[in-house]
């Protein structure tokens, strides 16, 4: 561990400190291109601009730029370090974007001293981009900071720490319960942690088809239900009309159990007081709920999957925020919507179904790759993901109203 940490460290510092750099896209070589880039040819594209706001897509980066926004309240799972502490995870977005979906992106940390204060810098600073990632702000507020943001703004929004999550763990438990032929109406949901990437997986859920009294919502104090008088307007929407008040009274019978927690809270005993052929998300990072492991050992009819690269199934934000950006900016979208979210969740399970090729096994370090229960999401490496989700994201930005242009012909052939 110890090697890895000092890994870890020189790959942020060497051989430039930081993940990401500005490149020029113009030349910048002789008198005329900077006559061109700067002064006196600049003032041509200004003027165009002015006359014209939509000419910003033409004659700037707006329509490629993500902002990835944070303010270190819920840096990973290390908590509330501060803003300046944010920067290396927000850097690592702004590469992940850049690699996957080939989106220019700015990481921009922000100090403030009220919730408000933080909304109306992102606000006023919003017009700059093509959209705006929130990332890393802690719960309840990230809530009220995402809706004010989506009103202000005129460009999509995204907290993905909410949707990008439910997104991935939708198309995953879709999957694991058509391999157990059993469906997400009936299904018995048990989610383990009551913060923003919990709220959202159960609410996307819902739109899936969950049935919203079959969930039951864990917080560090237990079943949220409707006798507690502690829960903020965002848990009342899952207490649940229960006698029921702990872990092991809810998971009796339960199918499908959801952990956005933290380490080793769901134990050997739990899992086998659940169904037949359960399923088990247990996304803590970096330490599961329950080690797959264990689980595997307790329970052979288990459907496992971690956020963790180092199992099978891994619920990975990267499968969806790079491609759901790339397909919103492409069609100049003014939002996210349900909608485009739930394309995306249907274009990632697809995929999922699809032969893998030898390549992308090969660098999954798998000896195979087959739809089952041990592949029920694509791996974050596959190519055909940027094309498939950018594209049915785009697709329904235009047949939702949301779009401002229509898809360019031939958009994401692969």
């Amino acid at each position: 561990m110890t090697d890895f940490r000092q890994q870890a460290l020189d790959y942020h510092a060497k051989p430039v400190p930081g993940k990401i750099s500005i490149e020029l896209t113009k030349p910048a070589e002789t008198s005329k291109d900077l006559a061109l880039a700067y002064s006196p040819g600049v003032a041509e594209p200004v003027r165009a601009i002015a006359e014209n706001p939509d000419d910003v897509y033409r004659y700037t980066a707006k329509g490629n730029m993500v902002a990835v926004i944070s303010n270190g309240t819920a840096i990973l799972g290390l908590g509330n370090l501060g803003p300046l502490a944010s920067k290396p995870v927000m850097e690592g977005k702004a590469l992940l974007f850049k690699r996957f979906a080939g989106l220019d992106s700015i990481d921009i940390e922000v100090k403030h001293r009220t919730t408000q204060d933080f909304i109306n810098t992102v606000a006023n600073i919003a017009d700059t981009f093509g959209g705006i990632n929130l990332e890393d702000i802690k719960a309840p507020e990230c809530f009220e900071i995402e809706q004010a943001l989506i009103e202000r703004c005129d460009i999509p929004v995204f907290h993905d720490d909410q949707h990008g999550t439910a997104i991935v763990t939708a198309a995953g438990l879709l999957n694991a319960l058509e391999i157990r032929n059993k469906s997400l109406e009936d299904a018995k949901i048990v989610c383990m942690g009551a913060g923003a990437a919990a709220i959202a997986c159960m609410e996307l859920l819902i739109k899936c088809g969950a049935q919203r009294e079959n969930i039951y919502m864990l917080d560090s104090k237990g079943v949220i239900h409707t006798r507690r008088d502690d829960l903020n307007q965002y848990k009342q929407l899952f207490a649940n009309n229960t006698d029921k008040r702990t872990l092991q009274e809810v998971i009796e019978g339960a199918d499908i159990f959801v952990g956005v927690s933290g380490p080793d809270l769901f134990g050997a005993e739990d899992l086998r007081l659940m169904a037949e052929n359960p399923v088990v998300f247990a996304c803590s990072n970096p330490d599961p709920e329950i080690r797959p492991e264990l689980a595997l050992a307790t329970r052979s009819d288990v459907i496992m999957a971690t956020g963790r690269s180092d199992y099978p199934n891994q619920v990975n934000n990267v499968l969806c925020f790079p491609f759901m950006f790339r397909g919103a900016l492409d069609v100049r979208a003014s939002a996210i919507n349900d909608e485009m979210k739930l394309a995306a969740v249907e274009a990632i399970r697809q995929l999922a179904k699809e032969p893998v090729s030898a390549e992308v096994v090969k660098a999954a370090g798998a000896e195979k790759l087959e739809f089952g229960p041990e592949y029920i999401i694509p791996k974050p490496i596959d190519p055909r993901l940027c094309a498939r989700v950018a594209k049915a994201v785009a697709e329904a930005a235009v047949a939702s109203g949301v779009a401002r242009i229509d898809l360019p012909a031939n958009y994401m052939q692969s």
